[in-house]
């Protein structure tokens, strides 16, 4: 099986299905609640792939110069940009299509009256929130500078996923826990799912984890623990972000920021000249 073949059976198939489901759905009268209708899911799946394209591009490219983990040569086409094939780019884009396409599945059948979140509570678990990722983002972060062999990928792995995920807690954290059970749906099912069909690539032997740079602990006998935690905050970061832009009251609270920020730069200006 090559990596394009891969990705034609596992990311790209379900994918379509999740399509096709949706469209039925939207025949039969169902779609996501009017809560969940801050913008079009497909636009807001759109600027996820090419957000994490753009992200994850100099991280991977750095994970492969450093050979924390490797490809087959045999099994891609050879188009290779910077140290990457051309088939993990690809990926970048297709992962979050595939992981927000199930979002999107899991919202239109959950139920859609949730209460507002916000006051001083909502503040509460933002902070709380914040605290933690941030002493997490610390420590692996120390932990990586250490140059301990056998935390590379792990601590490589946490110290460019938790920035991302510690700006949309701080501006939606409450939202997010309010949404808990949609955040909770999509993400376990789309983790478990792509982790499993990572095991069979590595079993396959389209990619090869670096046993010197992994801690040693396996999943399902031949996962890398870090491989798994990749696709667990990896699909946190899509689903998390695309609720926060199909929720509608984070919509108006961005609206609310925005006006904000504005009459800052205009007091900033105005008493700088």
């Amino acid at each position: 099986m090559t990596y394009f073949g891969f990705l034609a059976r596992y990311i790209v198939a379900p994918t379509l299905l999740l399509r096709l489901w949706e469209l039925l759905d939207k025949r039969g009268g169902r779609a996501l609640p009017n809560g969940l209708r801050g913008f079009p899911l497909w636009d807001v799946l759109g600027l996820h792939a090419a957000i994490a394209l753009l992200y994850t591009t100099p991280w991977d490219n750095y994970l492969v110069a450093t050979k924390v983990w490797w490809y087959d040569k045999a099994r891609v086409t050879g188009k290779v940009i910077g140290y990457v094939p051309l088939e993990e780019y690809t990926f970048f884009i297709l992962q979050p299509l595939l992981t927000g396409a199930w979002l999107g599945t899991v919202g239109r059948y959950l139920p859609s009256t949730i209460p507002p979140s916000g006051g001083e509570q909502g503040m509460a678990i933002r902070r709380h929130g914040l605290l933690v990722g941030g002493i997490a983002w610390l420590l692996s972060t120390l932990l990586m500078i250490s140059g301990v062999k056998r935390t590379t990928y792990l601590t490589l792995l946490l110290s460019w996923a938790l920035p991302p995920l510690l700006l949309q807690w701080a501006f939606g954290g409450d939202i997010l826990w309010r949404r808990r059970g949609l955040v909770t749906g999509a993400i376990l099912p789309a983790t478990l799912y792509l982790a499993l069909a990572d095991r069979l690539a590595i079993a396959n032997g389209n990619w090869t984890i670096s046993p010197e740079k992994t801690v040693g602990v396996h999943l399902f006998r031949k996962l890398p623990l870090e491989e798994f935690l990749f696709f667990f905050v990896t699909n946190i970061l899509i689903t998390s972000g695309a609720v926060l832009m199909l929720d509608s009251q984070s919509k108006e609270r961005s609206i609310r920021y925005g006006r904000a920020i504005r009459t800052l730069i205009r007091r900033w200006l105005g008493g700088s000249g």
